[in-house]
């Protein structure tokens, strides 16, 4: 109960939330296993609340181990692609591990052919024809293997014709040696091609933004190309990462939803020349529809947003991520301006690409605003029985009227029979 009751006081006093990498670190009390297991469940729940972990770093990279994997076999299948996606100092490893072993082994087998045939008994002896002229010990047969599968060919050492079996062995390794080459030197040319490092060229803004857009509200965040070759074919998505709970009782953890960022109206494609900001419009299909500036801290969620392209000198596709948190969604701003007109060209000024200024924002959710909207727009005692009301009026307002004009017209006509009587 003492331990409880501690654990308890401690993470009440810590009740702000954090991100996970802000630098405030929430010191955990040092309790056994098992009172650790047995923590009372709303104190886990404040807990998790308290971290956010990201989903989708800063970076792009996904912030996501795979464990337990018992078919590793499919990586062996697919063994082109694994060698890519290796870091580049195991690469540079199995690089020279691959030529290394094939030169000795086929060294090997050379040593072995001339000690067979007795080449190492007849050394200078001119009138013995050896496999391999001038091989005398594994050191030169590892020279010779280097030579054949290299191609080098600097003429001292150098296959007879009175060994077929060297000459088999030669072919052997020349058709290999030429595999391993093409499967080496082709990994490692698609490993310096790969379009990672031209990703790290576009850039996304530091925060994203809410405010008013053509009267509407709208989230909006800012990409950037830093190059002067840009991408072909560039297009943006965005994804809202929360877990949910479904209507039957089933809890979804780290749900992906689509945040339209013009997909219908074709906003999405992107001509990257210039920084541009993507707009989304946060409207009844919008999951920030019902949120707040109030209830936006409070909010669990991330947004991922995904620039993809073709790189214009290679043709090869790029793909570049950023994920925003709660807490780097500013309510109330906008994206200062970055771009210029000069004299004869356009600048763009890449020292304010993260800068925001404030804005009057409201603080009430999208939904609250087309609510008030709709009632600003009726009377407040608008109903069946008003409308009711009015026809009744205007009626008796058109009896009225033309009882009147008939009184006249019966006033006319008896003031005309008294004056002819006259």
């Amino acid at each position: 109960v003492f331990l409880f009751s501690t654990a308890a006081n401690v993470l009440e006093e810590d009740s702000m939330e954090q991100d996970i990498e802000s630098p405030v670190t929430i010191h955990q009390p040092k309790l056994p296993k098992q009172a650790r297991e047995d923590l009372p469940k709303n104190i886990s729940k404040e807990c998790a609340k308290r971290k956010i972990q990201r989903y989708v770093r800063k970076d792009g990279k996904c912030n996501v181990h795979h464990g337990n994997v018992r078919e590793t076999y499919r990586y062996l299948t697919d063994i082109f692609t694994t060698l890519v996606d290796l870091k580049w100092r195991f690469n540079l490893l199995i690089f020279v591990m691959v030529y290394t072993v094939t030169w000795l082994f086929f060294g090997m087998i050379w040593w072995l052919i001339a000690y067979m045939r007795g080449d190492m008994d007849h050394i200078g002896d001119s009138t013995w024809t050896p496999c391999v002229s001038n091989l005398n010990g594994f050191v030169s047969a590892f020279l010779f293997s280097i030579e054949t599968e290299t191609t080098i060919g600097y003429g001292y050492r150098v296959i007879t014709d009175k060994c077929p079996e060297g000459i088999i062995l030669l072919l052997v390794q020349s058709v290999l040696g030429s595999i391993v080459n093409a499967f080496m030197v082709g990994c490692m040319f698609v490993k310096i091609s790969q379009p990672k490092k031209r990703a790290e060229t576009l850039v996304f803004s530091t925060n994203a933004v809410i405010s008013m857009r053509d009267g509407k509200l709208c989230l909006m965040f800012r990409v950037g190309d830093l190059r002067n070759s840009h991408i072909v074919e560039a297009s943006i998505r965005a994804k809202l990462i929360k877990s949910k709970q479904t209507k039957e009782g089933e809890f979804i953890p780290l749900n992906q939803t689509d945040i339209n960022v013009g997909y219908y109206t074709g906003d999405d494609r992107l001509f990257l020349v210039s920084p541009l900001i993507i707009s989304h419009e946060i409207n009844q299909q919008s999951p920030f529809w019902e949120i707040s500036k109030a209830q936006l801290p409070k909010e669990e969620l991330e947004i991922v947003v995904i620039l993809e392209g073709m790189v214009e000198a290679t043709g090869m596709t790029c793909q570049a991520r950023s994920s925003y948190i709660t807490s780097e969604i500013l309510w109330g701003y906008r994206f200062t301006p970055v771009l210029t007109l000069e004299d004869g060209f356009y600048e763009v000024d890449y020292n304010s690409f993260h800068e925001t200024y404030e804005t009057n924002t409201p603080v009430y959710s999208a939904k609250e605003l087309a609510e008030m909207a709709s009632r600003a727009e009726l009377p407040l005692t608008w109903s069946v029985s008003s409308k009711l009301d009015q026809h009744a009026e205007l009626e008796t307002e058109e009896e009225e009227k033309n009882q009147e004009d008939q009184n006249e017209r019966n006033g006319d006509v008896a003031n005309l029979e008294n004056e002819s009587k006259v």
